[in-house]
């Protein structure tokens, strides 16, 4: 059993609907970012994935790097103090929270993945922080995520808000994605921000070979192409650098765009606003 914030026992743990001998995306991925909150089956999808993808675990590293310089960016520059992380996977070094807390103790940040386990590590780390939350649910469904009451209420979206979907629009079927991104497109108040990385098919064997294999794995997995990644932030206004490459979004050092790495070239970023 698990407790929640109130100490009330929660539903049967581990929940029925969950087999560990089958991987999961957040678990592939804490993995592949050398975490231990992983099992046999995501260990062993994490290295098949790195023998047939070159540069698969700098990518995985690039884009939790692109997470902290978007974070905060919007915590520290553009004054954001709301975060809706989707698909946020399992804690790992600088989560959305502390980096955003960091420059804001009072940003409130809430996590929200499929993957029971990502609450309850999350609520765990999270149970002395009263400006976070974390609840599970399917990001596919924006209904049930807006209305949860760790969202609703504890969020105020009649202000400002980032929408996360770092790392997440990949596992989102051609077929739901452009109406998933816009119901929560929609949902956010003017001077709110879409941030989303996805990993992108310019072309290289090796973005389709990933894609591959997370859906044939996973169920889910699409490459897109530049102009399909940045048709998700519809409307709103594209910060620079646009969407880029994650070692080129706002790079901490300088970057040779001309040199760079396979794993540098699997995955793109971008974070646009929405007009006042």
């Amino acid at each position: 059993m698990t407790q929640d914030r109130d100490g009330q026992q929660d539903a049967q743990w581990p929940p029925p609907s969950m087999d560990f001998s089958k991987p999961t995306i957040a678990r592939a991925y804490d993995a592949l970012l050398g975490g231990k909150d992983n099992y046999a089956a995501d260990r062993e999808l994490a290295e098949f994935a790195l023998q047939n993808v070159p540069g698969l675990q700098e990518s995985a590293g690039e884009n939790r790097k692109v997470l902290v310089r978007g974070v905060r960016h919007l915590a520290a520059e553009a004054g954001i103090d709301q975060f809706l992380d989707l698909g946020s996977g399992l804690p790992t070094v600088q989560n959305t929270h502390e980096v955003a807390q960091a420059h804001n103790p009072d940003a409130r940040v809430v996590y929200v993945d499929v993957d029971p386990l990502v609450t309850v590590h999350g609520q765990a780390i999270l149970a002395e922080n009263g400006n976070t939350r974390s609840f599970t649910a399917d990001v596919r469904d924006p209904a049930a995520v807006l209305s949860h009451p760790d969202a609703h209420g504890f969020l105020d979206f009649d202000r400002p808000v980032a929408l996360m979907l770092v790392g997440m629009l990949h596992y989102l079927s051609p077929e739901v994605a452009d109406s998933v991104v816009s119901a929560y497109r929609d949902a956010l108040a003017p001077g709110s921000c879409l941030f989303l990385t996805s990993l992108v098919d310019t072309g290289l064997p090796a973005q389709q070979e990933l894609a591959r294999i997370t859906r044939e794995n996973l169920e889910e997995g699409w490459a897109r192409t530049p102009d399909e990644i940045e048709h998700h932030f519809g409307d709103f206004d594209l910060i620079e650098p646009g969407v880029s490459y994650t070692a080129l979004w706002r790079p901490d050092e300088l970057v040779d765009a001309d040199d760079l790495t396979p794993g540098e070239q699997l995955g793109m970023a971008g974070i646009a606003f929405k007009k006042q």
